[in-house]
């Protein structure tokens, strides 16, 4: 059995508590202990305005849903998903298929010190295909919304990353969720 699939089978296997969530990035198996409630409020502010702009899409926003691409498993803390989830449904019921999420959002932790929502998940979203992925981050210079597109999944890497301000519109560029804005109203002003 190789890595891959060790990690997969021992992931699988594993019982995480409700204030947890576990994920499989670069060979390992990663457990974040939610310690903030930071992004609760924020998630609150995004998933019903947006929920409105996908209205009649064909698409709409959940949380609480792996993303899985090959043996690799990422929990953002938002995605916009099919209304009808059956067609993307991974066949182990353990997430949906990563060829069918065309945005996912991850909310920056306090505690989020080794970088993972601009490190690591960048290279793991990427590297799934998935076509926009934001970044909102109140610790990253006063706050800013980062909106990476255009994955090469053989590299890993998004070919446009645009850097936004909060108190300034950022706006999806592509997807069912094109013209969608992320402005203060979601999260908030820049912080000194």
């Amino acid at each position: 059995m190789d890595i891959d699939q060790r990690l997969w089978e021992g992931w699988k296997a594993i019982a995480v508590p409700k204030n947890a969530r576990a994920e499989i990035d670069e060979d390992v198996i990663t457990i974040t202990i939610f310690t903030s409630v930071r992004d609760a409020p924020v998630v609150g502010r995004l998933m019903v305005p947006l929920k409105r702009h996908l209205k009649g899409t064909g698409y709409r926003p959940v949380r609480g849903r792996h993303v899985i691409a090959d043996r690799k498993a990422m929990k953002p803390d938002v995605l916009v998903v099919p209304d009808d989830t059956a067609e993307i449904e991974h066949p182990e019921g353990v997430g949906v298929m990563a060829s069918g999420v065309p945005l996912v959002v991850e909310i920056v932790w306090p505690d989020d010190r080794d970088r993972r929502d601009q490190d690591l998940k960048p290279r793991a979203y990427a590297a799934a295909g998935i076509p926009v992925y934001v970044i909102i981050d109140d610790y990253d210079d006063g706050g800013v919304v980062t909106i990476l597109t255009g994955p090469d999944p053989a590299r890993g890497e998004y070919a446009s990353s645009t850097r936004i301000p909060y108190g300034k519109e950022a706006v999806i560029p592509e997807g069912p969720a094109k013209g969608f804005v992320i402005g203060p109203e979601i999260t908030g002003e820049r912080r000194a």
